[in-house]
Formats: structure tokens, C-alpha cells, sequence
């Protein structure tokens, strides 16, 4: 059976799915590893603003946000990863479609990410996620190469923020 075949369904994550998403961060080779402590705190805290796919029992995919404190019509979107063996099957924008859908994100207005300017499947998936919706995405500078530490060499980051959402 493969990819296409399988039902793949979208929810809420629970703490205990921090370690899949760990791993599946782990092993994309793009993504900017965290602790494992964060992905659990993640999944479990900012649930609801969060969503995992899977494949049978299967993790597949998530995405992690969470509303910004100053700007709580923000839904900023700390991280989103698919499995490679799933990518190009439009799972991200189901994910981020699926946290915009809930109840308690009704009143969000405006959804945020930071981009690196050579992530092209991120800076995809928000444009068209943007025209789907029906609104605009604006692009601005947001960190600096020289605000991260020495060690750990990083691009820019775009803001990429779309919005006003239509209720």
C-alpha cells in the first residue's frame, strides 16, 4: 500500500507525540533542531494552536504555533515539518488549515511565521495558503543573520504575515 492509499488524519497533539516530532525534526535535515523538552512542552502546552498527521499510527507531519501574548489575534507559527516520504501532498497546508478551523482560533486575524529566504516549500506553502484564503502575505525583514549566536551560523529570516483572515 503506499502513501496515497493510507487515510491520513489530522489532530491535536499530545505530549506523549513530542518524541515523534523530535525524531521527525530530527531527521529532515532542514529544520532547526530544538530539545526534546521543547517539542513535549509544545505539544502539550500550545496544543491547540498545534497539529500533528499521521498515517495509521504513523507521525507524518505537525505544525507548532502559538497566539503571540502582545498580539493575541496572531497566530505565529514556530515550526512545521512533513516527513519526506509525504511531502508534496499539500499536508502542511492541511495542517495550518486545520488549526485555523478550530473554535478557539475563530478570532484569530492574522497568521505569522519566519522564513529563511532559501526555504522555498515554506515560502510556498504561506503564498498559497494566503491566495486560498483569500487575503494578502506581506514580507518583511525580521532577524538578523548577527542576532544569532557566533557559533551557530544562520540566514535572515522573513516575517511572511497573512492577513486579515475573513470570517
Amino acid at each position: 500500500m503506499n502513501s496515497c492509499t493510507r487515510k491520513l488524519t489530522i489532530r491535536k497533539p499530545t505530549a506523549q507525540d513530542g518524541a515523534a516530532v523530535w525524531k521527525l525534526v530530527k531527521h529532515s535535515g532542514s529544520l532547526d533542531l530544538n530539545s526534546p523538552y521543547a517539542y513535549l512542552m509544545a505539544c502539550e502546552m500550545f496544543a491547540g494552536t498545534s497539529a500533528v498527521a499521521c498515517v495509521e499510527d504513523t507521525l507524518v507531519g505537525f505544525v507548532t504555533g502559538y497566539r503571540k501574548p502582545m498580539q493575541l489575534d496572531t497566530l505565529f507559527i514556530w515550526q512545521i515539518g512533513i516527513d519526506p516520504v509525504y511531502r508534496g501532498q499539500g499536508i502542511g497546508k492541511q495542517l495550518l488549515k486545520s488549526v485555523l478551523q478550530r473554535e478557539e482560533n475563530a478570532d484569530a486575524s492574522y497568521v505569522e511565521a519566519t522564513i529563511g529566504p532559501d526555504n522555498t516549500a515554506s515560502s510556498q506553502l504561506f503564498l498559497r495558503l494566503a491566495d486560498e484564503l483569500g487575503t494578502t502575505c506581506s514580507l518583511t525583514n525580521h532577524f538578523e543573520p548577527d542576532w544569532f549566536p557566533s557559533d551557530t551560523p544562520h540566514d535572515a529570516e522573513l516575517l511572511y504575515r497573512i492577513g486579515p483572515l475573513l470570517s
